[in-house]
């Protein structure tokens, strides 16, 4: 029998329906939002009722639409458990999609996956960045990374580490050594990060009253770029430990004040409970604790 609509559209339906947004599900589908849109608007015109609740940022499933995702979703999650799993067990080289957030894929991740490489030639690692959590369910992707309170529901999510916050600055910049006061950090050009909070989050954990300085000067969407800057000498920044660690010892920056603030988010590596024991996935669990330190 032929299908009223094509199994695409009906697969691009279910990935809207799953994460609440044109441009998320086009993400995880690697499509623009345009063609998620155009999916979804044959299938409406097709059965000739509204799917979708459109509002500015987010959509919601209509009460048309929630019958047929909830029809239609648990077949895609069979199909996809039973791909996946005849994928994971495939002989000759495995591909392991891992994602993490731009900045830790930069300054942390990449410099230590030679040694991943040299102990598992048999898998061939793929990097994936993102600033949100991807869809671990539906087998897109193998491994995360992710930086929040650890609570992920239906995932199994082990704690890797806890940074700490640093104020650092380029040696040109600060000719005369580490400052003693952490008030003298607002005498200096501030480099901020995407929300503007570091600084003053940081100078309040130090005692000090934030100014209308602490939240001025230019801002970076990640540490990454933020110690670029650093190193460019363009100003003092609030970065996490995890990142600043091999331009420290380089000697590219330094410590601007050496007292670090914990911070309460902490990194995670994130994978589906169902697939623990999938081989790839289980020795890059191993070998990321390790060397995190924690296993």
């Amino acid at each position: 029998m032929t299908l009223p609509v094509s199994f695409g559209a009906l697969r691009t339906f279910v990935e809207v329906g799953r994460q609440g947004s044109i441009k998320c599900a086009a993400q995880e589908l690697n499509v623009t939002p345009g063609a998620v849109s155009q999916q979804v608007k044959a299938i409406e015109a097709r059965f000739g009722v509204q799917l979708l609740e459109r509002g500015n940022r987010e959509v919601k499933l209509s009460t048309h639409g929630l019958h047929l995702f909830v029809t239609v979703a648990p077949s895609f999650e069979q199909i996809d458990a039973a791909v996946q799993y005849f994928e994971d067990r495939r002989p000759g080289p495995r591909s392991l999609i891992v994602s993490t957030t731009p900045s830790l894929a930069a300054c942390w991740l990449t410099p230590r996956l030679g040694s991943f490489t040299a102990q598992h030639p048999e898998i061939e690692i793929r990097i994936e960045t993102s600033v949100q959590l991807a869809d671990m369910a539906g087998g897109m992707v193998d491994v995360a990374i992710r930086h929040g309170t650890g609570d992920y529901p239906g995932l199994d999510a082990a704690l890797l580490f806890t940074p700490r916050l640093l104020a650092v600055a380029s040696p040109s910049l600060l000719l005369e050594g580490p400052l003693t006061d952490p008030a003298d950090c607002l005498r200096y050009p501030l480099l901020q990060d995407r929300d503007r909070t570091e600084w003053p989050n940081w100078l309040e954990a130090h005692g000090v009253k934030p100014t209308r300085q602490a939240t001025k000067g230019p801002c970076y969407a990640d540490d990454a770029l933020l110690i670029e800057g650093t190193i460019a000498g363009q100003g003092l920044a609030i970065v996490r430990d995890i990142y600043a660690s091999s331009a420290l010892d380089a000697g590219k920056i330094m410590l601007a004040f050496d007292e670090p603030v914990p911070t309460q988010a902490r990194y995670f590596v994130v994978v589906h409970p169902d697939r623990m024991d999938v081989s790839k996935i289980a020795a890059f669990r191993s070998w990321i604790m390790r060397e995190a330190g924690v296993a």
